[in-house]
């Protein structure tokens, strides 16, 4: 008898056994976030897409993950950032308008009560919530990172800003506004931006890593923006590697970009911008001076991969970098704006800066790249910052980290800023509401990309899905491979221009005249698009949204 019953009690025990260890283990954990943003950096610069500046850090990244060769932004900062953190369109999100603000919806400047921002939604599903750097989002209390979601922040509430100090670089705020958790915070004397940002996130994310809790961090980095500033540290290595000019650099990247897989092989680089001198038209004092500039931005992009190494050493030695998705990208096309000379920015900056060559680089010098050399580094598209061509709004972005199988992949599907917020909540299995707060809220207009991430080959978003943008009157619509585009001022229908980009990256063959039955369905998007999101003009003041 106890020889039979043995098989039996061994069966009970090990049914036991099993199941109470079934309710040991603990639900997996969701995965940290870590989202990096550079500012302005361009799209041909970073070695893993061809470029030639030295991102190591960056380059691993893309060798442990997929880099994206058509994601698109917005085409200015503040949009960019409205659209990233609300996973809608632009005017949805309420930056219809960079840094105007008005009480038209659409316009209001700041994060609308339409949308709930990414961080105040993942910080409800118990992700600790840190910020450092550019917000751009609105100066007003309510408008703060601290009101939005962000458990810490330590941010410049403008759009740009000195490297090294308070000194201020817009006429109406002649000492830049920083905050901390919402308070009103002091620069460190002889900090560095991108050091001391990346020292604040870590010290954020140490003071709570006891806890358990998931973490969501925004590295929001002002680096390569305007003014161009280094330690020569960084940009010595660079020193005579750009005295060929902006035309043979942008030509050189044309190739090394095709070699990297980036591009096709087809692609050409369009006419440059007509602001755009031709190299050989300028002195040799001229030239000395462009090349520095290109010198010190190559030294920013360094300084920037750097720290940027410091995140990731710092979550591996704390144990948290396998389970860390790490998500990087540009927050729009390369920056031509150079204020210095402008007629409303220009009389405070030569008060206040200098553009001497023996200071450029430093806390006190105020130096741009400007078209010539943005012309080269969105190579090959179209034209650069501002602009709803392909060079304003076709950014770099890598991500890598847990749930990324395709290792050193390149994936050339149109995807959106847009698309980032949709994928975290699928992350971290957050259901977006329909309402909140008691008020009802817009549905996502991104998707997620968690099955790209796992390798599924099926696009994101087929070719009825529709991509809009508009700023200031420069417009843009996709819809597959087509693409309306008006950059004429001021706005009017008949100016929109039609290409397909499957075949012509660099919009330079307008088919509005060979296909006027697309063209056509293309306007009648577009007129759905701009009601749907409500699209006007508010008339701007002097200086507003040029930063």
């Amino acid at each position: 008898m106890k020889d039979q019953l043995r098989p039996i009690i061994l069966t009970a025990f090990l049914g036991i056994l099993f199941f109470s260890c079934q309710k040991e283990i603990p639900p997996p954990k969701p995965p940290n976030i870590l989202l990096i943003m550079a500012d302005d950096l361009g799209y041909a610069d970073m070695g893993s897409f061809g470029g030639d500046l030295h991102t190591p850090n960056l380059d691993q990244l893309a060798q442990e993950g997929i880099r994206f060769s058509r994601f698109h932004t917005a085409p200015f900062c503040a949009v960019s950032r409205a659209m990233l953190l609300s996973g809608n369109f632009n005017h949805v999100a309420g930056m219809g308008s960079q840094d105007l603000v008005t009480g038209v919806p659409g316009y209001e400047g700041r994060l609308s009560d339409r949308i709930v921002p990414l961080p105040e939604l993942l910080r409800s599903a118990g992700y600790h919530t840190y910020m450092a750097g550019k917000w751009h989002l609105g100066i007003t209390p309510e408008a703060n990172p601290a009101n939005k979601g962000f458990e810490k922040s330590y941010v410049t509430m403008e759009g740009g800003a000195n490297h090294y100090s308070e000194r201020g670089i817009f006429p109406d705020t002649p000492i830049s506004i920083y905050t901390e958790n919402g308070e009103e915070a002091n620069w460190p004397d002889g900090a560095y931006s991108t050091d001391f940002y990346t020292d604040k996130l870590i010290s954020y994310i140490d003071a709570d890593r006891q806890d358990g809790q998931p973490f969501f961090v925004f590295a929001a980095y002002t680096s390569p923006h305007w003014p161009l500033q280094v330690d020569s540290t960084y940009w010595k290595k660079y020193e005579g590697r750009y005295d060929a000019g902006y035309e043979a650099l942008r030509e050189k990247r044309l190739e090394s970009l095709k070699k990297a897989g980036m591009i096709p092989e087809y692609a050409q680089v369009p006419p440059l911008h007509p602001r755009v001198k031709p190299w050989d038209s300028l002195s040799p004092e001229e030239q000395r001076k462009e090349a520095r500039k290109m010198e010190l931005y190559a030294g920013m992009v360094d300084n920037l991969d750097y720290n940027i190494g410091r995140l990731i050493s710092h979550l591996k030695e704390i144990g948290q970098y396998e389970n860390t998705l790490i998500v990087f990208l540009s927050d729009n096309g390369a920056a031509a704006e150079d204020f210095y000379y402008h007629d409303y920015f220009g009389p405070f900056l030569q008060e206040n800066y200098s553009d001497a060559f023996a200071d450029m680089g430093q806390e006190n010098s105020f130096i741009s790249y400007g078209p010539q050399w943005a012309e080269a580094g969105a190579s090959p598209f179209k034209y650069f910052k501002g602009y709803t061509t392909e060079g304003g709004m076709n950014a770099p972005m890598i991500i890598s980290g847990p749930g990324v199988s395709p290792k050193n992949q390149i994936n050339d599907q149109f995807l959106s800023i847009m698309d980032l917020a949709p994928t975290f909540y699928e992350l971290a299995g957050i259901t977006y509401p329909k309402t909140w707060r008691g008020k009802e809220i817009a549905g996502l207009a991104g998707s997620s990309l968690l099955p790209v991430l796992k390798g599924d080959p099926k696009p994101i978003h087929d070719s009825t899905y529709v991509f809009g943008l508009e700023h200031r009157g420069d417009a843009m619509l996709r819809k597959g491979n087509w693409k309306l585009l008006n950059t004429s001022k001021p706005f009017d229908l008949k100016n929109f221009e039609l290409y397909n980009l499957e075949t012509d990256l660099s919009e330079q063959q307008d088919l509005k005249e060979a296909h006027p039955e697309k063209y056509e369905e293309m306007l009648q998007e577009w007129e759905k698009f701009s009601k749907q999101v409500g699209i006007i003009t508010p008339t701007p003041k002097q200086g507003e949204g040029l930063h």
